[in-house]
């Protein structure tokens, strides 16, 4: 009851940055305010009761190796803010299906040998929720380890632009099996989409007709380096988009809005630059305009967010609650099976964690930081 067991689909820099982060606050005091932690307790789970048990890849240099050893192996390349120790947790070979793309080939090389059990692994270790951390544009991956999370029994969170938790088709899957689903395709802790989204919502709030908008994003990750295959960007462009234009009520043309990533440039390793420029008309058709620029370690950006989206997942099993779990998906990630505002959607989180929080361990609230004299 008091751990959380953990499997992880993909040990990338997302991987990487989610275990460093579970050792970086195993400590972390429940009664105050911890900076890059939303909760530090949620609903009667520590940081700390995160344990991970299984992970799966097809990369030749992390296939075999402890699963500390390969979130630091190549082309991981995100920011080390913590040593983890041996883990005792090999990576398992994993299915390919279309999670290699045209521009992963050439700088991954699969492992050889066959696809791992992973309903077996699954089983034997007890794990209560599986992350997806598969490359944007991974539909038939994403699909054939569903298959494998579901009969095993598993619950599941959804962090790539693949719709899974927002169709019915996969939402009845889940609610038949008797299981939760969180998604999809995570949104970061202060990252260009819940940032663009707050921007449209207050230009609605405030009486700004939002009239012309863009988000370009660039970096030197290996999901960028993906995302240069236009073709796997489908998804990525549609969630993203709907992302903003759903904290409006009106119909914006859709040359109006352009959302989306525009380049790999690979010196910049995990970190990614944000451009976001709106043009709207105010008071009298007075023209306004914001141009903003953002720039963000990716992949530690959204592990806090996860780290949250597992425990509800959790909480979830642990609850009895099966299918798509709607609070914490509005909240979580771009693409709900529900879009709220992001203050609606904190509320109803909240309400969910205390609806399903274990009777036994209550989190105590964060002691108020006084100010700075």
């Amino acid at each position: 009851m008091g751990k959380i067991n953990v499997a992880i689909i993909g040990a990338g820099n997302c991987a990487s940055s989610l275990i460093q982060g579970v050792h970086y606050y195993q400590n972390a005091k429940e009664d105050e305010f911890v900076p890059g932690l939303m909760h530090v307790n949620l609903g009667g789970y520590h940081i700390s009761d995160i344990n991970f048990v299984a992970a799966f890849d097809v990369d030749k240099n992390k296939v075999g190796k402890d699963l500390a050893q390969a979130i630091y192996t190549k082309p991981n390349n995100t920011f080390k803010f913590c040593d983890v120790p041996e883990m005792g947790v090999k990576v398992e070979k994993g299915m390919t299906h279309d999670g290699l793309g045209k521009y992963l080939s050439q700088i991954i090389q699969k492992a050889p040998g066959p696809t791992a059990d992973i309903v077996k692994i699954l089983k034997e270790t007890k794990t209560d929720v599986v992350i997806n951390y598969l490359p944007v544009g991974s539909e038939e991956a994403t699909k054939w380890y569903i298959e494998q999370v579901l009969a095993a029994g598993c619950g599941f969170v959804n962090c790539i632009p693949v719709f899974i938790a927002k169709e019915k088709y996969w939402q009845k899957r889940f609610a038949d099996k008797g299981l939760p689903i969180i998604g999809d395709d995570i949104k970061s802790q202060v990252g260009a989409t819940i940032t663009h989204r707050l921007l449209a919502r207050l230009f609605r709030d405030r009486g700004v007709k939002l009239e012309h908008t863009y988000q370009l994003n660039f970096g030197g990750n290996t999901d960028f380096l993906n995302m240069l295959e236009r073709e796997r960007l489908e998804s990525k462009k549609i969630s993203k988009t709907n992302a903003v234009t759903s904290q409006l009520d009106y119909e914006m043309d859709p040359d109006d809005i352009h959302v989306g990533p525009s380049d790999y440039v690979p010196w910049l390793k995990d970190r990614k630059y944000c451009h976001i420029k709106m043009e709207g008309r105010t008071f009298g058709d007075v023209p306004l305009t914001i141009d903003m620029k953002m720039e963000v370690w990716d992949s530690p950006n959204s592990a806090g967010v996860v780290i949250d989206a597992l425990r509800c997942c959790k909480l979830a099993l642990d609850n009895g609650l099966k299918g798509e779990l709607t609070a914490p998906s509005a909240y979580f990630m771009k693409s709900p099976p529900i879009q709220y505002t992001d203050d609606e959607a904190h509320k109803m989180v909240e309400d969910f964690i205390k609806a399903t929080a274990r009777p036994d361990a209550i989190a105590k609230p964060p002691q108020k930081q006084e100010a700075t004299k």
